[in-house]
This record gives structure tokens, C-alpha cells and sequence, in this order.
């Protein structure tokens, strides 16, 4: 797999050896999150106080938009991230300021999925955005992948994951998550650039009321920047909102 880097227009890309973008960096703002996917992998923050999450575990590092964000923002976090291909690391370090291993942050490379089914801890938010260079999940887009996010999740924690597809169909993920965890899952209606950003929680969950959602929105965008505003006008118009609360 070849890993190449390319900037237009004050923007750093990171790309596996096509012009499709793996992930972003706007050189004059490192810590922001770029791609409007990236975002929105972050809207679990708004289902929770600013003290959570404490564990993180994060499958595919790409050009460590996420981890950076969170690393800044959720200085209470854990941060571990299993990266496949080591030379992705190197890459986020050396072109896309991905800070050195600390007790707050630690890389492992390897499979995903193997890390899972090992792990030894429980997380509060599980992140998943593993793709190859052709744009294939493998294993990370599977139902035993997904039971076994639900065996890791802490209680009240929760599992985001981007899903892609060049047919932009993501029916059969849903239905595969909805599965692992009892219907307790929503995607969001799909972004221009055709990910798909999907949450899921093992129940008993909560319903959270639109209101709720954009006054935590208000104040994280008042904190670090991020304005999920647009995401949560976007989730309004899809089924999931009836009611105008949120039934994850």
C-alpha cells in the first residue's frame, strides 16, 4: 500500500495511493476536524457530560484527526488506537501532528478485530474508521466484529463507526449493528462525500430530547470549535428524530 500526502488550498491530505482522501488537516488548525465525517464521529460527545469519555479505543488511525481532537478537548481521556499499518503512524506523526505515545495515548499496531476479541478493558466510546486502500472494511464491518464492540462497551457507552460505500448502500451495516445490539443503533443520513456516520448502544438506553442535544452542542461548540449544529438539523429531517427526541 502506498501512503501519499498532498495539500491545496492550506489543506493536508492523506491518501493510500489514489486521490481518495483517508483524512485532512487544515495546516493552519491541526486540532480541528476537517472532514465533516470526522465530525460527526464526535457526536457521541453530545450524549454525555464533558468528563466522558474516560476510555477510548479508536480502530484506524488515518490522519489522526479524531485522536488529536480528542486528545486536546477530553484531556481525562484514554486514548488507544489499533493501526494496522505502521507506516500510517509514522505518516500522522510526521505530517499531520499526531503527539508521541503517553500515558494519555498509546498506539498498537495490528488488526483491529484480533485487539478486540484480546482486550482486557472496557471502553465508553468505541471509534471504528478501518478502511484498505480500495476502500474495504474486511472484518471491522461484520456482526460478530460488532458483538464484540457491544462485550467491550461500558455501561452507557457507546460505539461510532464510519461506514463507507461506493454504492452509497448502507443497509446491511445497519442491519448487522441493529442486530448486535438489539435495534439500539442509528446512521445518520449519508454526507456528501458518502461516508455515513453510525451509533449504536446497548440497551437500556435513553431517549434524548432535540432540545438537550443542541444546547450540549451549543456549549461544545463554545468549548473546542466543533459545531454539530448542522449535523443535528440534518438528523431532524431523518426518522430517528420523531418526536423531535433522539431514541438511539
Amino acid at each position: 500500500m502506498n501512503i501519499d500526502i498532498s495539500e491545496e488550498a492550506g489543506v493536508r491530505y492523506l491518501h493510500f495511493g489514489s486521490s481518495w482522501v483517508q483524512g485532512a488537516m487544515r495546516i493552519a488548525r491541526p486540532w480541528a476536524l476537517e472532514l465533516e465525517y470526522t465530525r460527526e464521529l464526535m457526536t457521541p460527545l453530545l450524549l454525555h457530560e464533558a468528563d466522558w469519555p474516560r476510555r477510548v479505543l479508536q480502530i484506524g488511525l488515518g490522519a489522526a484527526s479524531v485522536t488529536k481532537f480528542l486528545w486536546r478537548y477530553r484531556p481525562q481521556a484514554r486514548i488507544t488506537v489499533v493501526e494496522i499499518e505502521p507506516r500510517v503512524t509514522a505518516a500522522a506523526r510526521q505530517f499531520f501532528k499526531l503527539p508521541g505515545d503517553d500515558e494519555r495515548l498509546t498506539i498498537h499496531h495490528g488488526d483491529g478485530a484480533d485487539f478486540l476479541v484480546a482486550a482486557k478493558h472496557d471502553y465508553d466510546l468505541i471509534l471504528v474508521d478501518g478502511f484498505d486502500a480500495e476502500a474495504r472494511t474486511g472484518r471491522l464491518d461484520t456482526l460478530p466484529f460488532y458483538l464484540d464492540c457491544r462485550a467491550r462497551l461500558a455501561e452507557d457507552g457507546l460505539l461510532a463507526v464510519n461506514l463507507l460505500s461506493r454504492r452509497k448502500d448502507f443497509r446491511q451495516s445497519v442491519k448487522r449493528l441493529e442486530e448486535a445490539f438489539d435495534g439500539h443503533a442509528v446512521a445518520f443520513p449519508s454526507c456528501d462525500s458518502g461516508n455515513a456516520i453510525a451509533l449504536a448502544a446497548a440497551p437500556p438506553t435513553q431517549a434524548t430530547p432535540l432540545g438537550e442535544l443542541k444546547a450540549a452542542a451549543t456549549q461544545l461548540k463554545r468549548d473546542t470549535g466543533l459545531n454539530l449544529l448542522p449535523t443535528l438539523t440534518r438528523l431532524a429531517q431523518s426518522r430517528h428524530l420523531a418526536g423531535g427526541v433522539l431514541h438511539l
